[in-house]
């Protein structure tokens, strides 16, 4: 049996025995659209809750357009362009790219130039967030959780704020895509850590695919609405990152009609955890280092027996990564028990707590082997994970603890998939 797992830019080719118990679970396949451009277009015209887009523009407005940075896939080749004529009667001075960057590094002009085209980025004005930069920022409301909502002020200038993304599954948010281009994209890191807290992340309902009652994605929609978004273009991708659908128009609505389509066709209901699951992280861009890659695990622990074994693999061709604190707080834990009491101690807020909390959870229910070509065994042995040089040869090795007739599962596209226990009555 051959599995193509999503990895870095050419995939990564798995052969496992026949003879073993192997489920493979992906999102149902939604074929690409067979116009992408117009179809972008034809939302933008006919948008979902709001006027048509270029009726809500006036020549004389500052253009704010909040984008992804180079983590996310959002095919910006495709919609910028057109989202870009339905604003040409706006002089190209009037318009900014906010790269909604949150607590990640800045882009590089070479990876903007990737992500945008060469023509976009001399063309336009491009702003990235720095959350550690308090003056760019300012405060716009308090929400009920009592969290200062703080946006990067030259964003809250724009007289139309227009918000882009493509939706997928995430971890503690529910979803992707919606008011996360505001918060965290264009956050000071104070809100940020106030969102992503470990009493948030610890809450049962900050999962894959949920968003009512979720602590993190109600407290996202409350500040975003703050800042009074005009507009939102919202993709949905399949695994050869061709748009399926487009939801634009009002921020909520349409960010609600894009989540119920991805639910639909992302989460796989399985009757019982597995022994081993062997997932990845969606590949380029989305497995770019192993913060990025605590979500292929957030996927497979979803699935995972007690005591059972996950099996990663991730391109992490931005390594660690050496920004942020997530691989400090890694190699500044001794074991798993004590990077948790760390972060949950009480008031500790450190940037990317919230992914080392995650990771935490997951190797305390499960063992996770390491797949990268870019990452030495001490690195992996750092960040308190097991390295793994040759995944058929781990799994037999596992096959020898677990008897040969354990269950195995394989998510080829990671934490694309929302598997779930169908018992556990979501």
């Amino acid at each position: 049996m051959k599995i193509k797992l999503a990895y870095g830019r050419e995939g990564l080719v798995v052969k496992l025995s026949d003879d073993l118990n192997v489920q493979v679970i992906e999102p149902t396949y939604v074929k690409g659209l067979p116009n992408q451009a117009q179809a972008v277009r034809d939302a933008l015209c006919r948008p979902i809750e709001s006027k048509p887009l270029k009726q809500l523009v006036k020549s004389s407005d500052q253009v704010g357009i909040v984008i992804n940075d180079i983590t996310r896939a959002t095919p910006y080749n495709i919609i910028l362009p057109v989202l870009l004529e339905q604003l040409e009667h706006v002089p190209d001075n009037r318009i900014i790219l906010f790269n909604a960057t949150g607590t990640h590094r800045p882009n590089t002009e070479t990876e903007l130039q990737e992500m945008l085209s060469d023509e976009i980025v001399h063309k336009y004005q491009i702003i990235q967030n720095d959350c550690h930069d308090r003056d760019s920022h300012t405060l716009v409301g308090t929400t009920k959780d009592a969290n200062d909502i703080w946006i990067h002020k030259d964003y809250l200038k724009c007289d139309v704020r227009i918000l882009t993304g493509f939706i997928e599954p995430h971890f503690f948010a529910g979803f992707s895509g919606g008011g996360k281009a505001v918060m965290p994209g264009l956050a000071l890191l104070e809100t940020v850590l106030r969102n992503h807290s470990a009493k948030n992340l610890d809450n049962p309902l900050a999962s894959w695919g949920v968003t009512d009652r979720n602590p993190v994605a109600e407290e996202v929609r409350q500040a975003a609405s703050m800042t009074q978004p005009t507009f939102l273009l919202n993709v949905t991708l399949n695994k050869d990152k061709q748009i399926t659908q487009v939801f634009a128009g009002d921020f909520e609505q349409a960010h609600v009609h894009g989540c119920t389509f991805v639910k639909n066709n992302a989460m796989v209901p399985v009757k019982e955890p597995f022994d081993i699951v062997i997932t990845s992280n969606s590949g380029y861009p989305l497995d770019l280092n192993l913060y990025q890659s605590v979500k292929g695990m957030s996927a497979a622990s979803a699935i995972v027996k007690n005591g059972g074994s996950i099996i990663v693999a991730a391109d992490c061709w931005d390594g660690i990564p050496e920004h942020g604190e997530y691989s400090k707080l890694l190699l500044e834990a001794d074991s798993i028990e004590s990077l948790l009491r760390t972060v949950r101690a009480p008031g500790f807020l450190r940037q990317d707590m919230w992914q080392a909390l995650t990771q935490a959870l997951i190797c305390q229910k499960a063992h996770v082997y390491f797949y990268s070509e870019n990452l030495t065994d001490e690195q992996i042995r750092g960040a308190l994970l097991r390295p793994c040089h040759n995944i058929e040869s781990t799994v037999n090795e596992l096959l020898d603890e677990y008897g040969r007739d354990a269950s195995i599962c394989v998510l080829p596209e990671g934490p694309q998939t929302i598997p779930y226990i169908h018992e556990t009555g979501h």
